[in-house]
């Protein structure tokens, strides 16, 4: 009895396999990185368009279909998906990538976070007290997240987990080789007034100061009142103001008006079907942006 059963696990994690691991991931930055830690031996499917906030979408009939058919559902996770993603797992009625599962990887639980801590009080705006989601923008933790996914691709798909493994130190040899450049470019930046916080961890990573936000409370358009006192706050400085493509551009832009600033509205998500090339093309245009001010 002991040896049919492991012969049908073993015949199992043969199939699953062949067929290539199902990768279900909720955005396309982290459908780059199951690319790219998965190769040939996996096949992503992505649920969030790149040019929307996955804060604020809906559950789909689509997303169901597709998260039914997964074998590993890769979220960004730290409640970021939390408007949507729970109601279409629901539908889907996969119980193997249901949190807590083998079948569930939450990269935010893999790193540490900023900003942790705060109220789970929503009248405070878009508030996450496990602490700030937007990791995929932080090259160092997207290493981490790289190397921890490679491990649970290992566990579901041992024959490959070597190669799993190599993938994911070859994209961490890819970061340690740009890194240094990055920080270089943006050295005598002065820093930057950024919409929302989405862009703390590369900031953080790049050591570029923090000038504000547009946005007085997260996730709620700025008054023209917190306007004005942003502006009065930033009068004779440098900086550049710094916003994702599909939040609203007219506070932005007034403020960088203001204070005859630079505005550069820029994707946080690379393309849907992206490789690692076109992610590290988004840290760039972002680099780009920031050494375009000089002090």
């Amino acid at each position: 009895m002991i040896k049919w059963i492991t012969g049908l696990l073993l015949l199992a994690t043969s199939s699953l396999a062949m067929a290539g691991i199902q990768i279900v991931a909720t955005t396309s930055s982290m459908g780059m990185l199951a690319r790219t830690v998965g190769g040939e031996a996996v096949e992503v499917s992505v649920l969030a368009p790149p040019d929307r906030d996955a804060h604020f979408l809906q559950a789909r009939p689509s997303m169901m279909a597709a998260l039914r058919r997964a074998d590993l559902l890769l979220v960004v996770g730290a409640e970021l998906e939390v408007g949507w993603l729970p109601a279409a797992l629901q539908g889907a009625g996969n119980p193997g990538i249901n949190p807590g599962q083998s079948g569930y990887f939450e990269a935010a639980a893999q790193v540490g976070l900023i900003d942790a801590g705060g109220p789970a009080d929503r009248s405070l705006g878009d508030v996450h007290p496990a602490g700030n989601p937007h990791v995929t923008l932080d090259p160092q933790r997207m290493v981490i997240i790289a190397k921890a996914l490679a491990g649970r691709l290992g566990v579901l798909d041992p024959a490959n987990a070597a190669d799993y493994s190599a993938r994911a130190r070859a994209f961490a040899e890819q970061i340690e080789e740009r890194l240094p450049v990055w920080r270089k470019q943006v050295a005598a930046a002065p820093g930057v007034l950024l919409y929302h916080k989405d862009g703390n961890y590369l900031m953080q990573a790049l050591a570029v100061p923090i000038l504000g936000y547009v946005e007085a409370i997260p996730g709620i358009p700025p008054t023209a009142r917190q306007l004005k006192g942003l502006i009065d706050s930033l009068q004779g400085q440098r900086g550049i103001v710094l916003q994702a493509n599909y939040q609203p551009e007219r506070g932005a832009r007034f403020v960088a008006r203001e204070l005859g600033w630079p505005h550069r509205a820029l994707a946080i998500e690379p393309p849907l079907d992206a490789e690692v090339d076109a992610w590290l093309a988004l840290i760039d245009s972002w680099v780009a942006a920031i050494a375009s001010v000089q002090p």
